[in-house]
């Protein structure tokens, strides 16, 4: 099997995370598939942001749940990433943008996407029905979706709300009989960071088929986990994976 390239946040180490020219340029490099993350606004609008708070990646402040859409609509990414080697004036026009727009653009590219629910930190009632409704009023082939979390909970509920969506486990744990959990959680797949797996290959190959691994950005680490046969790796560096595959 061929491991799969997943751009993290788009092209991350290159581009302004979770912009839409992050993720067009990991789909010019290539990627099988992307990865994200969301959250949701005062007026339950879903967005496509890393952090739970605006402050780092954009020039808003304060947390995501506080502003309306259209108020966050005033905020640009651009301006935090000036130091980037790529930086040009035309990145400051970029704004934080809704899992609609993005699935949009991602369904034009059949790529795979992994939604990672970001409800560890914060309470989003509603947020899981919502996205679902997202997802399928954007005609998104559901086989191609795949819907993560730290948070056990919300993957319980998940399951639940769609008992046929492809749910994984986001983890920096070690899990002994590890079959209990894919049972358990009705998971399709375990999301592993990388230096827990590298760190104790023996314990995970035998599941290999079913990781994808993040953040690998080293090019020798890429290698090490390509042969041993892991269904993705999620790279902030996808055009470099993707020589390596």
């Amino acid at each position: 099997m061929k491991t799969k390239i997943y751009g993290h946040r788009g092209s991350k180490g290159t581009y302004p995370e979770n912009s839409m020219l992050a993720f067009k340029k990991a789909i010019e490099a290539g990627v099988f598939g992307m990865e994200i993350d969301i959250h949701m606004t005062k007026d339950n609008q879903i967005v496509v942001f890393h952090d739970s708070t605006l402050d780092r990646t954009s020039t808003g402040s304060g947390y995501i749940k506080d502003y309306t859409l259209e108020e966050i609509r005033q905020f640009r990414i651009g301006p935090k990433f000036e130091t980037f080697e790529n930086y040009e004036k035309s990145w400051d026009d970029e704004i934080i943008p809704t899992l609609a727009e993005v699935l949009e653009l991602f369904k034009q590219h059949d790529l795979e996407v992994n939604i990672e629910l970001k409800t560890y930190e914060i309470a989003y009632p509603g947020m899981e029905e919502l996205m679902f409704q997202v997802v399928e009023e954007s005609g998104y082939n559901p086989d191609k979706v795949i819907y993560s979390s730290f948070h056990i909970p919300t993957m319980i509920k998940l399951g639940k709300l769609n008992p046929k969506a492809k749910l994984a486990l986001l983890t920096q744990m070690d899990y002994p009989r590890m079959m209990d959990y894919f049972e358990a959680l009705g998971l399709e797949a375990l999301h592993p960071n990388k230096d827990q797996v590298l760190a104790n290959p023996k314990l995970w190959a035998p599941f290999a088929e079913k990781l994808r691994i993040y953040t690998v950005n080293d090019p020798a680490q890429m290698q090490m986990l390509i042969d041993m046969g892991v269904e993705a790796i999620i790279t902030d560096y996808p055009e470099l994976a993707l020589k390596l595959v």
